[in-house]
């Protein structure tokens, strides 16, 4: 059965060029479409999709208050659609921690019914949408992890993630003390997203977390986040990690993509290195873990129970790169527990 999806957009030239997107693909089905939330409520009633798109900025009712309404009453997969703006951005983020599984920016007509790469994302978000896991989202942890004795200064930490991945990163970042290992972390998230993303988790962590920019030379205490579209690679100049940003084309229909992070840091950190690969749809990253594992470094993978999409760590075990599985609420103490044991 194909996922039925339902367009919430003020715009009709939006909901066209969804259609249109939408159409290319025989696994997606349009049952409806609406111009603001009080006609998307009627129809979701009567249409029962399996995933709606919604529009953030809509006459009558915003988006962020429908959603609010619609995840306390209705619970169901949102992918929202958001303009590519640092408000944008401030937007998506409210909307994912009421609940939304994915966030993107909203598609220009000149897209029409071409596949190109915004195209191919918001179909692979719609369909990581229809098989998440819907829930309510917990408190995050009020204790950080105790760091164990360590000098951090070889050291990295890695990590991926995809859809869930907000919610799983704040709640890893909770429990990181603020003296964690360099830390390098590939989300997938549209450009300017990115920023509001890390500025959320500095507010709510210990270390420092910003958006990585080209040089910046990383240190314990920090976390670099990869800017959406762009992808981030460690690599090494003396006795410095230092990440480069490329544009390079899409790998595993992604930029960034884990994969790209992680094979850097499997070549710049090796045994040094300790990666965890997190809740999200397809298989980015699963290479990367094993070029790790291989290289010596330690590898973790979220399990099924705690994950929102169990489909990246799952085709990363698959692979045969993973050492530990583990749920969401042990990744940052397993961490710290193997970077510990690391050799220099």
């Amino acid at each position: 059965m194909p996922t039925r999806v339902l367009i919430v957009d003020d715009s009709a030239t939006v909901r066209t060029t969804l259609t249109r997107i939408f159409a290319t693909d025989p696994s997606i089905e349009v049952v409806g479409t609406a111009p603001d939330p009080f006609v998307g409520r009627d129809r979701i009633v009567a249409l029962k999709p399996d995933v709606i798109t919604l529009d953030i900025e809509m006459p009558r009712m915003d988006g962020i208050t429908f959603l609010a309404k619609l995840m306390r009453h209705w619970p169901m997969p949102v992918v929202v659609l958001s303009s590519l703006t640092p408000e944008g951005g401030d937007l998506a983020m409210r909307a994912l921690a009421l609940g939304a599984v994915e966030v993107m920016c909203k598609p220009q007509s000149r897209l029409g019914g071409g596949l190109d790469e915004i195209s191919v994302r918001i179909l692979d978000k719609v369909k990581a949408a229809a098989i998440a896991r819907v829930r309510r989202l917990d408190t995050l942890p009020t204790a950080q992890v105790a760091a164990p004795t360590f000098d951090a200064t070889h050291k990295v930490l890695a990590i991926g993630a995809s859809t869930g991945g907000t919610q799983a990163l704040r709640h890893l970042f909770a429990q990181f003390p603020s003296n964690i290992p360099g830390t390098v972390l590939c989300q997938h998230m549209p450009a300017n997203f990115t920023a509001s993303f890390a500025r959320g988790l500095d507010e709510i962590a210990a270390c420092e977390v910003r958006e990585a920019r080209d040089g910046d030379a990383l240190h314990p205490g920090l976390a670099l986040l990869a800017p959406g579209d762009r992808h981030l690679l460690l690599t090494r100049s003396g006795a410095r990690y230092v990440v480069r940003l490329s544009d390079g084309p899409l790998v595993c229909r992604q930029r960034p993509a884990v994969d790209v992070l992680f094979k850097s840091v499997a070549r710049a950190a090796g045994r040094n290195a300790t990666a965890a690969i997190l809740t999200g749809m397809g298989n980015d990253g699963a290479d990367g873990m094993r070029e790790l594992h291989q290289a010596g470094g330690h590898t973790i993978a979220q399990d099924e129970k705690s994950c929102v999409v169990y489909g990246m760590p799952r085709e990363a075990i698959a692979a045969g790169g993973v050492d530990e599985v583990l749920p969401l609420d042990r990744i940052a103490a397993a961490m710290l527990t193997a970077t510990a044991g690391a050799a220099v």
